[in-house]
C-alpha cells in the first residue's frame, strides 16, 4: 500500500482476538476518522440479512460516521434479536474507547453464518483496537487483514485526485474471495477519503462505482447475508463539500479504484487458477450486454474448460445464446485472448494448440463477444472453477 494514498485524518489497527483458531490471522479491524464524515453504504440484495447490515443500513447516508468495526471469523448472520444486540454492543464497545458515540460506530462482520458472537472477547478486542490505532501504511495493512477469511491476501487500492483544492486521497480495502454473486452482493469493503462529499453525493457515488465493481464481479454467483460497501468522507483536504468538476474528478477515481479493487477478489476466488474477464461489446443495452456476460461468466461449463485451458468456445457462444437477450447470430463475433474463433453462425480457422497456450500462459483469460445490436457494452470479471475449489467448500463450513 502506497503511503501517499492514505487520506488524511484517519487511523487504522488490526489484531487477533480470538475468533480465528489460528493466532496469526488478525480477525478485529478499525478503521477510524479524527473528525466527522460523511458516510455512505450499499448492502447485500440478499433477504436474509445479517445484523450488522441491518445496522448500518439503518443509518446510512449520515454525516457524522467516525469508526468502522470489523469482525472475521464469525458473521452474525442469522442470529436473530441476539445477534442485533450483539451488533449494537460491538459499536458501544468501540465507541465508549473511543469517546464516541455509539451510532457513529459502523459494524461490519464475516465469518461463520448462524453461530453467536463471543462478546467478552470482543469487548476486550475493542480496548486493544483503540490503543493500537495508529496512522501509516503498515497500520492501513493490519487493519486490511483483519477482515480477510478464506482470502489468500489482503486487497487494497489506492490514488490522488488533483483538484483545486490540492490533492484528495483515496484508500479503500475488501476481502472476498468465495460466496460471491453480483448484486452487491462473502465480500466488505471500505473506502476512505480526505475530501468533502455532502451525504447525497457520496451516496450517488458509492452506487454508481458498486454497480461498476462489485456488481461486475463473481465466483460462483452465490449472495452473501453480509455483503456491504462503506464509504467515509471526512473532508480533512477541502474546504467545504467539493462540487463542479472536483466531484466529478474524485467521482471517476472511486470508480477505478473500486474496479481496481474488486477485481482482486475472484483473481483471489477460493481455488482460482485464472481471473476470467467476459466483454460484451455492441449490445443494444448495457443491461443487455451485462446479462450475456454474466450468463457466461456464471456458467459452470465455461468455467472448467478455461481451467483445463480448452478453447471450448462452442460452451461460450451455447452461454450467450440461453442468457435470455435475443441478437442475430449473423453478428456475433467470439474472441478468446482476442483471437476470433466464432463468426456469423460458423467457426473460424485458429490454432487450438496456440489459444490453449495462451491461456495457460497466463493469469487472466479474456473472452469478448462483439455484437451488432447497438453500442453499448458490460464486462464482468470471475474466476475459473477448480477441483480445489470443491475440495476446499466440501470441508469448509460456512
Amino acid at each position: 500500500m502506497d503511503e501517499k494514498w492514505l487520506p488524511l485524518g484517519f487511523r487504522w489497527s488490526g489484531h487477533h482476538c480470538g475468533l480465528k483458531s489460528d493466532p496469526q490471522k488478525p480477525d478485529y479491524s478499525l478503521v477510524v476518522s479524527d473528525r466527522d464524515a460523511v458516510c455512505a453504504g450499499v448492502y447485500t440484495q440478499n433477504l436474509v440479512c445479517a445484523a450488522p447490515v441491518l445496522w448500518c443500513r439503518e443509518r446510512t447516508p449520515m454525516q457524522s460516521a467516525r469508526v468502522i468495526v470489523t469482525n472475521s471469523g464469525n458473521a452474525n448472520a442469522c442470529t436473530g434479536s441476539r445477534g442485533n444486540a450483539d451488533t449494537k454492543a460491538m459499536a458501544a464497545d468501540v465507541a465508549r474507547e473511543l469517546g464516541v458515540e455509539a451510532e457513529q460506530v459502523l459494524v461490519m462482520s464475516t465469518g461463520i453464518i448462524g453461530e453467536f458472537l463471543p462478546m467478552d472477547k470482543l469487548k476486550a478486542a475493542a480496548v486493544e483496537g483503540v490503543g493500537q490505532l495508529e496512522t501509516g501504511a503498515e497500520a492501513f495493512l493490519r487493519s486490511a487483514n483483519g477482515i480477510l477469511t478464506t482470502d489468500q491476501g489482503h486487497k487494497v487500492a489506492g490514488t490522488i485526485v488533483e483538484t483545486s483544492q490540492g490533492p484528495i486521497r483515496i484508500a479503500t480495502m475488501a476481502k472476498g474471495a468465495g460466496m460471491i454473486g453480483p448484486n452487491m452482493a462473502t465480500m466488505l469493503a471500505s473506502v476512505v477519503t480526505d475530501a468533502g462529499i455532502s451525504e447525497a453525493d457520496a451516496q450517488s457515488i458509492l452506487k454508481e462505482a458498486v454497480d461498476q465493481s462489485f456488481n461486475c464481479i463473481s465466483v460462483e454467483g452465490h449472495t452473501s447475508t453480509n455483503d456491504t460497501v462503506l464509504l467515509l468522507a471526512n473532508g480533512a483536504a477541502t474546504d467545504g463539500f467539493l462540487q463542479g468538476e472536483d466531484l466529478g474528478r474524485v467521482r471517476s477515481a472511486v470508480v477505478e479504484t473500486l474496479i481496481t479493487l474488486a477485481k482482486q477478489i475472484p483473481a483471489d476466488g477460493e481455488g482460482a487458477e485464472h481471473l476470467i474477464e467476459v466483454r460484451v461489446n455492441g449490445a443494444a443495452s448495457r443491461d443487455d450486454a451485462k446479462q450475456i456476460a454474466e450468463t457466461i461468466a456464471g456458467s459452470n461449463l465455461v468455467k472448467t474448460c478455461v481451467t483445463g485451458n480448452d478453447p471450448n468456445w462452442g460452451r461460450i457462444a451455447s452461454a450467450a445464446g440461453y442468457a435470455g437477450v435475443p441478437f442475430a447470430v449473423s453478428g456475433f463475433r467470439l474472441f478468446l485472448n482476442e483471437m476470433l474463433l466464432f463468426e456469423g453462425g460458423e467457426p473460424c480457422e485458429f490454432s487450438a494448440k496456440t489459444v490453449s497456450e495462451s491461456m495457460a500462459n497466463g493469469d487472466t483469460v479474456k473472452i469478448r463477444v462483439e455484437l451488432q445490436e447497438g453500442s453499448e457494452s458490460a464486462c464482468i470479471w470471475t474466476s475459473d472453477l477448480t477441483t480445489a475449489y470443491v475440495v476446499f467448500n466440501s470441508d469448509y463450513h460456512t
